[in-house]
């Protein structure tokens, strides 16, 4: 007799599903519930509206032999060519803040966020960085917001 596994089927990283509020479409559910969470608190400002260059883009002189960036095709000499800049445009900002809503972080995402919180360093960015991963750290943050906005003149 067989014994089948119950579960999913699914195989592979953990995809977030596309919502919308208010005509916005949202990456996530976590992004959506963020968003009505500022709204409701009054401090919404931008949703996905900055862009960072962290990283410029340079032209690499040497030869270089490596297959396609997708691991395909033959290696051959991909060198000698334009490499483009890294951009990072987090979820939210506004004038105190700058939030990324990372519930499953994707393999890439810690690199991407140590190269922006070095372009932070760098360019003098004085707004608090808040990484919220569910809802109960979006209550958090909000209230971090609001303490913080009741602090300053």
């Amino acid at each position: 007799m067989k014994r089948f596994k119950r579960g999913s089927k699914k195989k592979g990283p953990v995809r977030a599903k596309k919502v919308s509020a208010d005509g916005i479409d949202f990456r996530s559910g976590l992004e959506k519930h963020t968003y009505l969470a500022l709204k409701e608190a009054g401090l919404f400002e931008k949703y996905e509206e900055e862009v960072f260059q962290t990283l410029e883009g340079f032209r690499f002189p040497n030869i270089s032999f490596e297959k396609q960036s997708n691991g395909k095709g033959e290696m051959k000499d991909r060198g000698q060519k334009k490499i483009l800049g890294i951009k990072y445009t987090p979820d939210f900002t506004g004038k105190d803040y700058i939030i990324e809503c990372k519930g499953r972080a994707n393999e890439q995402f810690p690199l991407r966020w140590k190269l922006f919180k070095l372009w932070c360093t760098l360019n003098n960015e004085t707004r608090t960085l808040y990484k919220p991963q569910n809802q109960k750290d979006v209550a958090l943050m909000i209230k971090l917001i609001l303490d913080g906005r009741k602090r300053k003149p």
